[in-house]
């Protein structure tokens, strides 16, 4: 398997907006996380999280080729194992029509929205700390439609059936991962 060190290297060659980037290590920390809660991966699940969205500025124009690029990427650096590609390769998927199978790649779907909400609850804190941000914020602005928007809620709360996860302790499970890195992601 590919190492860290491999996947970070790819994804910053690949990759240049650094909010794009922070993204990215936010979806590995949870990942991690979460293959940690489930007995899974650590590893492997962090790498997918980590490159999920790594082909993006080449692909925004072309959502059907969206994390397809990334997944080939990775097999030129001889990457053979098919649960990290499909890892990969699965958050493309819904352009495709096609669902999550696995708990890896369920984790992945329902994880990579809310770390965008976790950001925004962070970002209108007067601090703009994740340190200062609690799970109880984040519980109260889920149900407003209104803040960070863009933010599919039903992917998230899909946690509930796809991964049998009360969504408090999934918002816990991300903050807290999220809290982990907070310096690398800029708050």
């Amino acid at each position: 398997m590919i190492t860290r060190d491999q996947a970070w290297k790819l994804l910053t060659e690949k990759m240049q907006n650094q909010n794009l980037r922070r993204h990215c290590l936010s979806v590995e920390a949870v990942m991690r996380a979460l293959a940690k809660h489930f007995g899974g991966d650590e590893e492997k699940w962090g790498i997918v999280g980590l490159l999920h969205d790594g082909d993006y500025e080449f692909t925004k124009t072309d959502p059907g080729s969206h994390a397809k690029l990334m997944a080939n990427w990775v097999r030129e650096l001889g990457e053979t194992d098919a649960e990290l590609l499909e890892g990969i390769e699965s958050h493309g998927w819904f352009h495709q029509g096609k669902q999550a199978q696995t708990q890896m790649q369920w984790a992945l779907f329902c994880c990579d929205e809310l770390t965008g909400l976790i950001v925004a609850s962070a970002l209108v804190l007067p601090s703009k700390r994740l340190s200062d941000l609690s799970i109880s914020s984040v519980l109260k602005k889920f149900p407003q439609k209104s803040f960070a928007a863009g933010v599919k809620r039903e992917d998230i709360a899909m946690c509930e059936e796809k991964l049998s996860i009360k969504l408090e302790d999934f918002v816990r499970i991300a903050l807290v991962a999220m809290q982990s890195i907070a310096p690398e992601i800029g708050l």
